[in-house]
């Protein structure tokens, strides 16, 4: 037998105790550009570097970096791959470039990139 009292105290899914509350700065709600992303892994942790490389300039800059966890990584993946088809559903496939970009200076070493 089920205590009502017991059932009470648990947090309903979508109910406000099931909620996070997230704070967004206006700085960080402007947001970053960036049209290159740098990828590398340990055993314990994913980092992930958005760049932003503007033509003509000798120096990309590095204007955000995320370190996520295996299983976070996994989920921005799906995530992200939810989202793409859920954008080319609503506006059609993305289309992208059939040669590979070349990268001034060291660009494209050994870490992965995206």
């Amino acid at each position: 037998m089920q205590n009502p009292k017991n059932d009470r105290n648990q947090a309903q899914p979508g109910s406000p105790e099931d909620q996070i509350n997230i704070e967004l700065s206006e700085e960080i709600a402007e947001g970053e550009y960036a049209n290159l992303a740098m990828i590398a892994h340990s055993s314990s942790e994913f980092v992930i570097d958005f760049i932003r490389l503007m033509p003509g300039l000798p120096k990309a800059k590095v204007k955000a970096r995320v370190v996520l966890t295996p299983e976070h990584a996994k989920r921005l993946l799906a995530a992200l791959a939810d989202n793409i088809n859920k954008f080319e559903s609503h506006y059609g496939p993305i289309k992208q470039v059939a040669e590979s970009p070349t990268f001034p200076m060291n660009f494209g070493g050994t870490m992965g990139e995206a």
